[in-house]
């Protein structure tokens, strides 16, 4: 028996293959790149905080393993199906319909699974919404289409940011349509609680690094926390469908440490006014 494998599939396999060889190519050191999508590569960012670890492992360790198993299996039963019980080695089919152990196996077995699962994605979710006590809060509001930035403890007004032109990202050699004029500015090794709402439709503050991803709201005020580990720029994007420009809501956190971050906000915070009022001249004759 011959099989023939069309142009079509042939053109797709030689495609995926080229991808992968790609994707195994890149170099080290642009797949240990921080904060920020890599051409080619084929896992997830490298953890910027303790949160963002533990997704990965929940992910790598548990889930990863389990879906391949998964797989491997429904591959093997389908081939089983496919090449043993086709027309020309099975002619006669069998007529039951039923069979109660298979039937309480595939009910059970996923049922397992899933409790499985569970142990360790409860234990991560509720270590997401168990904040520690913050050091800082940066309030965020979301509007088609760009951020704004406060920070209340740090008595510093919002700030507006929007995407780098590309000519002005190329020269400073930082990468387009995720590089902001006004970045949010953070302390490393400290808490954060981002407070977030939505000014008009529905967007969506996510930055993989930190392993944050919370809508923001028109009329409602969420929040979430990261606490970054290591120093840099880490960048995300509004993940929720918001408008027509939508990719031109890039997020671009900046990541320094505790004595850069305050001299940071002694430049932000304004200034009180001095005003110098001038002695007015006396009268003739008046002491």
């Amino acid at each position: 028996m011959t099989f023939r494998v069309s142009p079509l599939f042939r053109q797709m396999a030689l495609a995926s293959a080229s991808s992968l060889a790609a994707a195994l190519a890149t170099p080290a050191s642009a797949l240990d790149q921080l904060g920020q999508p890599v051409d080619h590569a084929i896992d997830l960012q490298p953890a910027a905080s303790q949160i963002r670890a533990e997704q990965i492992a929940f992910h790598n360790n548990i889930l990863l393993p389990i879906i391949t198993a998964i797989v491997v299996l429904v591959m093997v039963l389908l081939l089983i199906v496919m090449f043993r019980f086709n027309k020309r080695r099975n002619p006669t089919p069998a007529r039951f319909s039923h069979n109660t152990p298979v039937e309480v196996a595939w009910t059970v077995g996923p049922v397992l699974i899933l409790m499985f699962i569970a142990i360790f994605s409860f234990k991560l979710l509720f270590a997401e919404h168990d904040m520690p006590k913050p050091y800082m809060t940066v309030k965020v509001v979301g509007r088609q289409w760009n951020w704004d930035y406060a920070y209340p403890d740090q008595k510093i007004p919002a700030a507006t940011s929007i995407p780098l032109t590309e000519e002005v990202a190329n020269q400073e050699h930082r990468p387009y349509m995720l590089a902001a004029t006004n970045p949010m500015v953070v302390p490393v090794g400290q808490v954060v609680k981002v407070e977030i709402t939505g000014e008009d439709v529905i967007h969506s503050f996510s930055v993989p690094a930190f392993g944050v991803k919370m809508d923001a709201v028109p009329g409602r005020l969420n929040e979430t926390w990261f606490k970054a580990t290591r120093t840099g720029v880490f960048y995300g994007q509004c993940s929720q469908l918001c408008g027509a420009n939508h990719s031109f809501m890039p997020i671009e956190v900046d990541v320094v440490t505790l004595p850069q971050f305050q001299a940071w906000v002694a430049s932000k915070v304004p200034q009180p006014a001095t005003t110098v009022a001038a002695a007015a001249p006396s009268a003739p004759g008046v002491q």
